[in-house]
């Protein structure tokens, strides 16, 4: 006779990804919606309602809610407030600016070289290129960074390796040695600041305060109009949100996410039960980063010009701020914050919005966009701690 037993503590079920965050399923639903709308009003692929500047913008918007959605992650579920995620953003839009820059002069370059009588040298071609590119800096060679600008494989890697690189061993440094909070984040800050100013200066190779111009022109697609190039780097970055969306829920489920937010509420107690929690915030910091290096490498191309005062701490306060407006610890809501103030920017910042003349003062809102950006924060900060997204939930809550 064979004895048999039975557990009688069986393991609850594990909860499905839909299950654990049911906002998937709308956000990616509003998603796919809002880029059909577009498409179907635009001047390239629908009836001309919306203007190529604008699906421009709102591509770029998407970019913007793509590194919120990093932001979150980082600091609303794993509790690090990072004052440097901006700077991943503009690496990533550096790696693919060379590559789009260096591509396109050397389409002019072998053009004018081609009208000679002799036919040029590569050695010829890549002093042209140099001299074209860096000759605003004083310059006429080609950086050692710029190696690998010539072939767009590679340079797309560096928009994931150059991020990914930066997070690792900054993350690897600040986390084994245990500095967190405050401290924590002027870390992070001074990073970004370090960063800013080294890419200020011409012999870093990156033309210093010119920065990387001509973006929007896609070599290869010069004779394809600007309004149907908006709209490939629209859908991409909707495409991109999409999937970061899906891959940010998954990082803050299951037991993966529960660790995370544990370290976020006390850190000393998970740390005292046997996880590794340098560890846990080393992927999601490196990971974060990455996120924010790929959507930087969709926005920049669609704004056209990328220089070091993108990468300015001050970005990733904005960044901070977005997040906290839209509701921190939830994915929709670092969405909503991004979009309602990038938008909101926009519009006011554009052109959009009239002046108001009191006739004793003229409101002139380019002025005045930061001070409402400001008041916003204190206002949500102190009436709505949970943002926008908090208002989602209390309105969810009342009708059931």
């Amino acid at each position: 006779m064979v004895l048999t037993t039975t557990d009688t503590t069986a393991r609850p079920p594990r909860k499905s990804l839909l299950r654990e965050n049911p906002s998937v399923l709308w956000f990616m639903g509003l998603l796919g919606l809002f880029t059909l709308i577009v498409s179907l009003l635009s001047e390239a692929t629908g009836i001309g309602v919306i203007s190529t500047s604008l699906v421009k913008i709102l591509g770029m918007t998407l970019c913007l809610c793509l590194v919120a959605l990093a932001m979150d992650v980082v600091w609303g579920y794993c509790g690090i407030l990072s004052l440097g995620h901006f700077a991943f953003f503009g690496l990533g839009g550096y790696a693919i600016g060379m590559s789009l820059m260096y591509a396109r002069t050397e389409i002019v370059v072998r053009d004018n070289l081609a009208r000679g009588t002799i036919p040029p040298t590569e050695t010829e071609v890549l002093d042209a290129v140099a001299a074209q590119i860096f000759g605003v800096v004083g310059s006429s060679e080609l950086p050692l960074i710029w190696s690998f600008a010539n072939s767009l494989p590679l340079q797309l890697a560096m928009v994931v390796l150059v991020p990914g690189l930066l997070a690792l061993v900054f993350g690897w440094l600040a986390f084994r040695s245990r500095v967190t909070g405050v401290y924590l984040s002027i870390l992070t800050q001074a990073m970004t600041l370090a960063l800013s100013l080294y890419l200020f200066q011409n012999d870093t190779g990156l033309r210093g305060n010119n920065g990387l111009s001509g973006l929007q022109n896609i070599p290869g697609f010069l004779d394809v109009p600007q309004s149907v190039i908006s709209m490939w780097f629209f859908w991409a970055s909707a495409l991109a949100l999409g999937l970061g969306y899906l891959a940010c829920a998954w990082v803050v489920s299951g037991k993966f996410g529960a660790v995370i937010q544990a370290i976020r509420d006390n850190e000393a107690r998970v740390r005292f039960l046997g996880y590794n929690v340098e560890g846990y915030k080393l992927f999601v910091f490196t990971l974060t980063a990455v996120i924010s290096g790929i959507a930087g490498a969709l926005y920049y191309p669609q704004a056209g010009i990328i220089n070091p005062a993108e990468v300015a701490p001050i970005a990733s306060i904005y960044l901070a701020v977005w997040v906290a407006i839209g509701g921190r610890g939830r994915l929709y809501g670092a969405v909503i914050g991004a979009a309602a103030v990038s938008l909101l920017s926009s519009w006011l910042t554009g052109g959009g919005a009239p002046n108001i003349d009191l006739g004793f003062y003229r409101i002139v809102w380019t002025d005045w966009w930061l001070v409402l950006l400001g008041l916003g924060f204190v206002a949500v900060t102190l009436f709505f701690p949970k943002g926008i997204g908090g208002l989602f939930d209390y309105l969810v809550r009342k009708q059931s």
